[in-house]
C-alpha cells in the first residue's frame, strides 16, 4: 500500500485541467465548469492548444507554457494521449493526475493494456499518481473542489465514498442530495490501474473529517494490501461495503468437494468479516447504510425498541426482526407502568408500544422521553401511520428535538408518500435517520448490530494455549515432492492420510494391497469388519466410481468384493490406473457425526478453509462456512458457529454433544499445514467423524501443485512469523524473544500491572492507573504486514507464560519510516533486556527496508536516551520537555 502524494489529491494547492474546452457537451467543459462552480480557492489552469480563453479565463497551449506546476490535473483527452501528458506534467512536479478516458483495456486485445503500462511507466518515473483511467474524477465538498464530470455537486459532510462504478457514483450523489446527506470526499477510482481501495483506505482511517467510509467494488486485485488496509481503518473507521458480481459466471471443475463447494463471494465474505467492515448485498442497503452511518450512533446489540400508533406496522417490523436475527426489547415493569400514567388504557403495554392511531405530538414525545430514560434496550425506531386527527410533521418535530439528546440510536418511519413528505424533510434538516418502509428500517438496525459483532470479534482474546504443536514438517514437504517428481497431482488416500498424522490429526489407518490376495491378507492382519477402497491416482471421489466397499465381514466376502470393485471400475472408469487397494478397519461410532474440513485456493484472497456437515451429500447440504487462514481457537470456534450443524454437535435432549476443541484443533492444524506447505492447492476431509471422544479422519484427499510463491506471500493474512522466534540468555535467564500473539493479552495486563508508575509514564507521557480490554487487544492483535511487537517471555513455575519485555515498531504505508517504542518490566531494568528488543526490532526494519527508526522520549527519560545512543540514534529537542530520536536504516 501506499499512501505517497495522496495528500495532493485530498489537499491541491492548484489543478490543471488538460482538454478544457467550452464546447457543449464535451467532458472537458463539464470538468471545469464544475470546478469554476464548486469554489475551489486555488488556481486552476485549462489546457487546450485550440482555444485562447473560455469565459474570460485563460486557456493555456501545452502543459510546459503553464505558469507554474499544478499539483493536481484532471486529463479529460483521449486514451492515446494520455501517456505523453503524463510525461509532460511529471517534468512540471504535478503530483497527482486524474484519468477519465476509457479505453486502456480492450477485451481480446493487447493494445489497450501496453497504453496503460505507458501512462504508469510515466507516472512512476516523477512519483505521480493516477486516479483511474475510465472514472468520472473526484469530488471533496469541504475544500469547495469538484473535478469531474458529475451531474451535481456533492454537499460537504463526514462520509466517504469510494467506489469503481461511474455510474453508480452519480446515483448514489442524487440520492444523497435528496436526502442531505454530504461526504468528505466522493472518489471514483474507475480501474484503479494505481491508486486503489487499499491505498484510500490507509489515508482516510487518518482523515479526521472521515468518520465513516462506503465502498462500492467490482474487483479486488491485491488481496493483502486491501486487508491491511481494511483491518487498520475499519478500527477507528466504520467502513460498508457493496460487492458486486455476487453469482459465479460459472461452476469451475475441482477435483475435491471443498472446490465444488467454495465460491468467491463466500471467500469475500470472510475476508471482510476478518476485517471487521461489513458487507451489504443490495444499493438498497447501501443507501440505507449511508443514512445509518450519517445520522445514526452506532447499536451496542440487537434489542430494538418499536414506538408506533399503529398495530399493524409494530407487526411488520417484529417479523423482519426475526428474519434479521434481531430481538424485540423487552421493557422493563417500571417502564410500562411509567407509560401507564398518560396512555390509554388501550395502548399494548409490551413492545411494539402501540399508542393508539389519534397520538399527537405531546403523546410521542412523552412516550419516547420515557422510553430513552428506561434505558433497557439497544435503539428504538418510531413509527407513524398518518391520519386525519394528527399533524405528522408536529410529531416529527417532536420525535427530532428528543433524538437530540438521545445516547443510543434513534430511527424512523412514516408509512406514506405524499402525505409524510414535509415529516421526512424535518428528520433530514435535524439528521434524524429516516426510512420509507419498516422493512429498510429494520435492516438498517441490523446492520448497525452485525457491524457491531465484527467489530467485536476483531478484539476478542483466545484463550492461552500450550504450546504450539511441533508438525513433522520435513516429511510432509518429501511426500509432496515425490509426487510432484512423479508429475502426480493427487497424493494417495494413504499419503494424504499421512500428512494429516504428521500434523497431529488422528486418521484410520490404510493399509496398501498391491491385488486381492494382498487385500485378504491385510484383512487378517487388521481384523474385521473392514472397508475396502480402490487405490487409483486417477479416481478423486472413488465412491462414484463403485470404489468404496464398507463393513466386509469375511475372506470370502472381501475377495469377491474386491474382484467386483475392479470390473465396476473397469466399466465405469476405463482409462483409469488402478494400483490395487487400501484396507482399513471399520469405525464404529454410534452417534457420531460427519464433517468436512477443506482447503481450496481462490484466485483474489489465496487459500481459504471450509468447515461444515461432510458425507456423500456434502454438495447438496451445502451446510459450509468459510474462513481465511491464519486460525486461531477463536477463529475456528467463530468458524464452526456459522454452519447450522454446530447446534447439533453442542448436543440436544438426551444426545451427548460432540468434542468441539477437538473439532477446533483440526481446524487450527490444517490452517498451519496450508501456511507451511504452499505446494498444498486443496485439500478434504471428508468425512472427518467427531463424537464426544473426539475426532478421527476417514478419509482424506490432497491435491498438489508447484508452488507459485513463497508460503506466505500467498497468503491474504500475513502469519505469524515463527521464523523470528528466538531462544536467548540474559544474566544466566533462559528467554524466548518472539512476535507477540492475541493470545498474550493476559500476560500483556500483568506485564502492565507490574510496571511502576514512573514506567508507565515514561512510556505513555501521561499517568496510566489501567489498561482497558480494548487498548490490550490493540498491543497484542497486530498487522505483521504494518507493524512488529516483539516481547521477551519466559514460563512461570505454574506454566504460564510471563511478559518482561516488550519493543514495538509501526511502518507507515510506504514503509519510509517506522515508530518505536520499547518498555522493560520494572524489575528486570540495568539486565541488557532492553538492548536485546531493540537489537531485533532494528534488524526486522532493515530487512523489510525501511529506511529509518523514529521515537519520543521525555527528556526526563535518561535511561532511554543513552540505550538510543548506543545505536547510534540522532537526538533533537523539538519542544520543552521532549526529546525526538531517529535513526538512519539502509536506504532502498
Amino acid at each position: 500500500m501506499s499512501v505517497l502524494n495522496l495528500d495532493k489529491l485530498f489537499h491541491p494547492a492548484s489543478i490543471a485541467v488538460i482538454g478544457a474546452t467550452d464546447r457543449p457537451g464535451a467532458v472537458g467543459k463539464v470538468v471545469l465548469d464544475n470546478i469554476l462552480a464548486g469554489g475551489f480557492a486555488g488556481p486552476v489552469y485549462p489546457v487546450n492548444p485550440h482555444t485562447r480563453e473560455i469565459n474570460g479565463i485563460t486557456v493555456y497551449p501545452d502543459v510546459a507554457g503553464l505558469p507554474a506546476g499544478p499539483e493536481l490535473a484532471v486529463i479529460a483527452t483521449p486514451a492515446a494521449t494520455v501517456p505523453e501528458v503524463i510525461v509532460e506534467l511529471g517534468r512540471h512536479g504535478t503530483a497527482v493526475a486524474i484519468v477519465l478516458a476509457d479505453g486502456f483495456r480492450k477485451p481480446g486485445s493487447d493494445a489497450g493494456n501496453e497504453l496503460q503500462q505507458a501512462m504508469l511507466t510515466a507516472a512512476r518515473a516523477s512519483g505521480m499518481r493516477i486516479i483511474g483511467p475510465n472514472c468520472i474524477g473526484v469530488l471533496l465538498p469541504r475544500i469547495g473542489l469538484n473535478a469531474s464530470f458529475a451531474h451535481a455537486q456533492a454537499k460537504p459532510g463526514r462520509l466517504a465514498f469510494l467506489s469503481q462504478s461511474g455510474a453508480l457514483c452519480t446515483a448514489v450523489l442524487d440520492w444523497a442530495n435528496a436526502r442531505g446527506i454530504g461526504f468528505s470526499s466522493f472518489v471514483s477510482l474507475g480501474d484503479a490501474a494505481d491508486v486503489d481501495f487499499g491505498d484510500l483506505l490507509d489515508f482516510l482511517g487518518s482523515d479526521p473529517d472521515t468518520h465513516g467510509i462506503l465502498l462500492y467494488v467490482e474487483s479486488i486485485r491485491h488481496a493483502r494490501k486491501f486487508l491491511s488496509a481494511a483491518r487498520s481503518v475499519s478500527r477507528n473507521r466504520r467502513v460498508i461495503i457493496l460487492k458486486a458480481g455476487r453469482q459465479p459466471a460459472g461452476a469451475r471443475a475441482a477435483l475435491t468437494h471443498t472446490g465444488a463447494l467454495l465460491g468467491n463471494d463466500e471467500v469475500f465474505d470472510a475476508a471482510i468479516r476478518r476485517a471487521g467492515m461489513l458487507r451489504v448485498q443490495t444499493v438498497e442497503d447501501l443507501f440505507s447504510a449511508a443514512e445509518t452511518l450519517a445520522f445514526s450512533r452506532p447499536a451496542r446489540g440487537p434489542r430494538l425498541l418499536v414506538l408506533t400508533n399503529g398495530g399493524g406496522p409494530g407487526v411488520l417490523v417484529a417479523d423482519q426482526l426475526t428474519v434479521e436475527g434481531g430481538t424485540l426489547a423487552v421493557p422493563k415493569p417500571e417502564t410500562i407502568a411509567a407509560l401507564d400514567e398518560f396512555l390509554p388504557r388501550t395502548w399494548s403495554r409490551g413492545n411494539p408500544v402501540d399508542i393508539i392511531g389519534d397520538a399527537d405530538a405531546g403523546r410521542y414525545r412523552r412516550a419516547l422521553r420515557v422510553l430513552l430514560d428506561a434505558n433497557d434496550f439497544d435503539a428504538i425506531l418510531v413509527m407513524l401511520v398518518p391520519t386525519a386527527v394528527v399533524d405528522n410533521v408536529a410529531v416529527a418535530r417532536a420525535v427530532a428535538e428528543e433524538a437530540q439528546s438521545a445516547v443510543k440510536p434513534v430511527l424512523t418511519c412514516w408509512l406514506g408518500g405524499e402525505s409524510v413528505r414535509a415529516a421526512r424533510r424535518v428528520f433530514i434538516e435535524a439528521g434524524v435517520a429516516s426510512y420509507f418502509t419498516p422493512e429498510l428500517a429494520v435492516r438498517a438496525f441490523m446492520q448497525m448490530v452485525e457491524y457491531d459483532r465484527n467489530q467485536k470479534s476483531l478484539i476478542q482474546t483466545p484463550a492461552s494455549t500450550p504450546e504450539a504443536f511441533a508438525p513433522r514438517e520435513a516429511a510432509v514437504r518429501s511426500r509432496i515432492r515425490a509426487a510432484l517428481d512423479g508429475n502426480r497431482a493427487m497424493l494417495t488416500e494413504p499419503e494424504a492420510k499421512a500428512v494429516l498424522e504428521d500434523y497431529g490429526i488422528p486418521t484410520v489407518p490404510a493399509r496398501v494391497a498391491a491385488d486381492v490376495n494382498a487385500a485378504v491378507s491385510a484383512a487378517a492382519e487388521i481384523g474385521y469388519p473392514v472397508a475396502l477402497k480402490i487405490l487409483s491416482p486417477d479416481l478423486t471421489h472413488k465412491s462414484d466410481a463403485g470404489g468404496v466397499l464398507l463393513d466386509i465381514g469375511s475372506p470370502s466376502i472381501l475377495a469377491a468384493a474386491a474382484e467386483g470393485m475392479l470390473a465396476r471400475v473397469r466399466q465405469l472408469k476405463p482409462d483409469a490406473r488402478v494400483e490395487g487397494f487400501t484396507v482399513q478397519p471399520m469405525v464404529r461410532r454410534p452417534g457420531s457425526h460427519e464433517l468436512i474440513v477443506g482447503v481450496a485456493e481462490d484466485p483474489v484472497f489465496g487459500p481459504a478453509l471450509t468447515f461444515g456437515q461432510g458425507g456423500t451429500a456434502v454438495e447438496v447440504v451445502r451446510d459450509t462456512a468459510v474462513a481465511l487462514p491464519p486460525l486461531n481457537d477463536l477463529l475456528a470456534d467463530q468458524l464452526i458457529q456459522r454452519t447450522r450443524i454446530c447446534r447439533v454437535l453442542q448436543g440436544f435432549r438426551s444426545v451427548r454433544g460432540a468434542d468441539l476443541e477437538a473439532v477446533r484443533d483440526v481446524l487450527v492444524r490444517v490452517s498451519e499445514l496450508v501456511i507451511d506447505q504452499p505446494e498444498i492447492a486443496e485439500l478434504d476431509i471428508n468425512p472427518l467423524l467427531v463424537d464426544g471422544d473426539g475426532v478421527i479422519a476417514l478419509d482424506a484427499r490432497i491435491r498438489v501443485q508447484r508452488a507459485r510463491s513463497g508460503g506466505a506471500e500467498r497468503l491474504a493474512i500475513r502469519p505469524y512469523p515463527r521464523e523470528l522466534e528466538e531462544q536467548v540468555e540474559i544474566q544466566g535467564e533462559k528467554l524466548l524473544i518472539r512476535p507477540i500473539r492475541p493470545e498474550d493479552e493476559p500476560a500483556h495486563r500483568e506485564f502492565f500491572a507490574r510496571l511502576n508508575p514512573e514506567d508507565l509514564y515514561f512510556r505513555f507521557f501521561r499517568a496510566v492507573h489501567d489498561v482497558t480490554h480494548e487498548q490490550l487487544a490493540r498491543f497484542t492483535q497486530i498487522d505483521y504486514d504494518r507493524e512488529m511487537a516483539l516481547i521477551a517471555t519466559r514460563r512461570k513455575p505454574d506454566g504460564t507464560p510471563e511478559t518482561l519485555g516488550v519493543v514495538r515498531a509501526v511502518s507507515d504505508a510506504d514503509n519510509i519510516a517506522a515508530e518505536f517504542a520499547v518498555i522493560v518490566r520494572t524489575d528486570w531494568h540495568q539486565r541488557g533486556l532492553g538492548q536485546a528488543l531493540m537489537e531485533r526490532i532494528i534488524a526486522w526494519c532493515r530487512r523489510r527496508g525501511t529506511r529509518r527508526l523514529a521515537g519520543q522520549t521525555l527528556a526526563a527519560n535518561t535511561a532511554m536516551q543513552a540505550l538510543a545512543k548506543r545505536f547510534g540514534f540522532s537526538r533533537s529537542v523539538p519542544s520543552q520537555g521532549v526529546v525526538n530520536l531517529e535513526l538512519p536504516l539502509t536506504a532502498r
